[in-house]
């Protein structure tokens, strides 16, 4: 397996940064430890790394899709700092129940739906049943199983109240984000290797 077809699909709050329900100010970004260090060495291994986040603030009017787009962007210049990128960052605005038009609607891309992964898929040419998704929520560990990845739950962001529901779905359960990757790394290289 060629790693640029593997791609691991990190959720974004409670997993790569704390989780401030409903984040839009790029200066309150604060990166979970071992998030850098993660991304960096997935990015050193040749791995894809995407973000793939729903974002129903913007369907109830809370902020707009330019503020998640500047939280991003602070997100990408703190990586840099470190020598780490994420490859692409998706997110769904959408909300089915709640909002504003043309938010308030079934969709595709809000997670557990895999319509961020296959744009991911069909933009890098990434092998999702080689590929795995990271989260701290139930909705993170369906949404890979609904796209045939690995999944891994992190115990950091709502991880420790969602563990009793969905740890064992998940593939692995790690503490966070860097334990995941280590996980993830080793899920790798057998598979390289076999």
């Amino acid at each position: 397996m060629n790693p640029h077809e593997v791609g691991v699909f990190f959720d974004r709050d409670g997993t790569i940064n704390v989780d401030l329900d409903y984040l839009s100010d790029p200066k309150k970004l604060k990166l979970i430890p071992g998030a850098v260090e993660a991304i960096k060495e997935a990015n050193d291994l040749g791995v894809r790394v995407f973000v793939i986040t729903n974002q129903s603030g913007v369907a109830r009017g809370l902020y707009d899709e330019k503020d998640v787009q500047a939280v991003h962007h602070r997100l990408q210049e703190v990586l840099k700092q470190y020598g780490a990128r994420i490859d692409a960052l998706f997110y769904c605005p959408h909300h089915p129940n709640y909002g504003i038009p043309p938010y308030r609607k079934v969709c595709t891309c809000r997670k557990p739906n895999t319509g961020m992964l296959k744009e991911a898929q069909k933009s890098f040419g990434i092998n999702l049943k080689a590929s795995f998704v990271v989260g701290d929520k139930c909705t993170d560990i369906e949404t890979g199983r609904n796209a045939g990845c690995g999944t891994v739950l992190v115990l950091t962001g709502y991880g420790t109240t969602e563990a009793e529901e969905c740890g064992k779905r998940s593939d692995y359960v790690a503490r966070d984000i860097y334990d995941a990757w280590k996980h993830i790394k080793q899920t790798i290289e057998r598979g390289i290797h076999d």
